[in-house]
Parts: structure tokens; sequence; C-alpha cells
């Protein structure tokens, strides 16, 4: 159904300004002071005098550095974590991705020590530490980095 076949829902407007009978004494606009009298006007953010609040709150200060580098971590993943897959096997960072050890949103993936390499493998990640290297090589696999 178009938008102009709508039934309009209207309110009826309180008439303002016309004396005792529609609105009582003052007609709505309270009693004395700027906002009674006719043609009355305010700037916004004025507040009767009192200092407004966009003068009482702080100003910031310094620059705001707009073309920040983004800083990505490499997804750590841990050598007891690659016991999973299968001897002989090319360990890669799409693998580690599928398999939920690294996630999609991981740029680049680091091999870290903790716990060790039970069987061969080839791990090819974007860095390793010196003992993740250790324990690859000590199992028989070897590491490759890649770019």
């Amino acid at each position: 159904m178009p938008l102009h076949t709508l039934p309009a829902i209207t309110r009826r407007k309180t008439r303002r300004g016309r004396g005792i009978g529609s609105r009582g004494a003052k007609s709505g606009r309270g009693q004395k002071g700027q906002g009674s009298r006719a043609g009355s006007f305010t700037k916004a953010g004025f507040e009767g005098g009192q200092t407004p609040l966009y003068m009482r709150l702080p100003k910031a200060r310094g620059s705001k550095q707009r073309s920040t580098p983004q800083i990505t971590k490499p997804a750590a993943v841990s050598l007891r974590h690659l016991n999973r897959f299968a001897p002989n096997t090319i360990v890669g960072p799409e693998i580690l991705r599928t398999s939920g050890l690294a996630s999609w949103r991981d740029k680049t993936v680091k091999i870290v020590g903790g716990g060790s390499l039970q069987h061969k493998l080839t791990v090819r990640a974007h860095a390793a530490t010196a003992s993740a290297r250790a324990a690859i090589e000590a199992a028989g696999g070897k590491v490759e980095i890649i770019e």
C-alpha cells in the first residue's frame, strides 16, 4: 500500500496564546520571564544566563592521528596443537585456519613452543620461535618460513 494512501494519524493541537478559556491564565507560557513575552527568542543552548553546557565541558587537546598503521598480531599456534595432524604432512596457514587453530582474520601465523611434537611434520609459517623450531627438528620435521 503506498504511503500517501494511509489514513493520517492526527493529534489535536492545543491552541496557545488565546486567553483563559483555552489553556489557562498564562496560555501555556509559564510564569513571568523572557519566554512569557510576545516575540521571545533565545538561541539554541542558551540557559538563561547560566554558563552553557558546551562551555562547562572540558575541551579536547592535542591532535588525532588519522593515519595510524594497523598493527596486526600473528596467530600463535602451540606445538601441542600440531599433534592432531597426520605424520609427514605439510602444515601451512590454510590448513591451520580450516582446522580452527588460526582465525581467518589473522594475516600471519607464528609457531610457538609449549608442549612437544610427537611425529614428523613439515610446518610452513610466517614465524617460529627458537624453541618451537628446535622441537620440530628434533622430531624429524622441518620448518619453512614464508613471507
